[in-house]
């Protein structure tokens, strides 16, 4: 059997795929993104694919993987890169790596969450610029946590996990929503399940760690933006899509929100001319939820075991159920 590897992956989790001798191996071995000629040449005939989630696997690199293609492990627990349904109809099975980065991504949305209210990189700056002058009263002010109310749009391992870390700070209530009360993950945090309409308009902080589906694409708009205080901080560490990016300028330029904090964007990367980037009270990070060494590394033994466990036609350690 053969598989293709579209990145370079941890050197744990290649390991596992070439010490196992269930199947040779073919990678793109790089950092940066493979070309979509390569990623369609690469496939051609492949039995198993592992892939990242900037590879958007579709019909097209389906078709041209061919029928001998039985097992797709992606290194993410997000699967909006994938096309489920044509993956499903072709009896195509998918690992994916859930829980492993939960803890590396919530004390990320708590740093971003921290350096946005308390304005750190913007302190940095005027440090490193001469701004700083002496101590100032109201100079550099920003948001505390303490007796605050936070709402989480996603009360699931990674937002239990953020409001885990939140809770300590002095937050005096929760709030979430979703598709659905989830009150066995609620309970641990009081939290309290509102429609999203009222947690816009009753949170100090909005914290976004749901799942990219059609139900949240663009969730985060216009509408949202105005039913929040004007001392509101919002930060998203979800997928760049639940947000409208222009609406969210609007509302940070306008000062209808005070300041937001994202580790996603739409595109990624984010092109160094964008409105966004220009805006002191909006601080942008390059996705990296999940980038500390032993979570990468586990999540590539992870996928790589999902693959392997696949091409063998064994249970996955983490399949997804189509």
């Amino acid at each position: 059997m053969q598989a293709f590897v579209t990145r370079r992956i941890p050197r744990e989790g290649l390991a596992a795929l070439s010490q196992a001798g269930v199947c040779s191996i073919q990678q793109w071995d790089s950092d940066e993104p493979i070309p979509r000629s390569e990623l369609l040449a690469g496939v051609a005939g492949k039995h198993g694919l592992l892939c990242v989630l900037s590879d958007q696997i579709d019909k097209e690199v389906l078709d041209a993987a061919g029928s001998n293609l039985k097992t797709i492990s992606t290194l993410s627990v997000g699967v909006d890169h994938l096309a489920l349904e044509e993956i499903k109809k072709r009896g195509i099975r998918v690992g994916y790596t859930p829980d492993i980065l939960t803890d590396a991504t919530a004390e990320l949305s708590v740093a971003l969450l921290l350096a946005t209210c308390r304005r750190l990189p913007e302190s940095v700056e005027e440090v490193k610029n001469g701004g700083w002058t002496t101590w100032k009263p109201l100079w550099m002010c920003g948001y505390g946590l303490s007796g605050s109310t936070v709402g989480i749009i996603g009360l699931g391992r990674i937002g239990q996990a953020v409001a885990r870390r939140l809770k300590p700070f002095g937050v005096k209530k929760f709030l979430y929503t979703g598709s659905r009360p989830k009150p066995e993950n609620a309970v641990e945090f009081q939290a309290e399940f509102v429609p999203l309409a009222k947690l816009a308009e009753e949170s100090d902080f909005v914290v976004v760690t749901c799942s990219l589906t059609p139900d949240t694409k663009g969730v985060c708009n216009k509408d949202f933006f105005s039913r929040m205080k004007k001392t509101s901080v919002f930060i998203n560490t979800s997928r760049g899509a639940v947000v409208n990016q222009e609406d969210l300028y609007q509302a940070l330029v306008s000062g209808q929100i005070a300041a937001a904090g994202l580790d996603v964007t739409t595109p990624e990367p984010l092109p160094t001319d964008h409105p966004l980037l220009s805006l002191k009270n909006c601080v942008i990070l390059p996705h990296i939820g999940s980038a500390t060494y032993a979570t990468r590394s586990a999540m590539s033994v992870l996928a790589a075991n999902n693959l392997l466990a696949g091409l063998k036609e064994e249970s996955m350690p983490s399949e997804l159920q189509l």
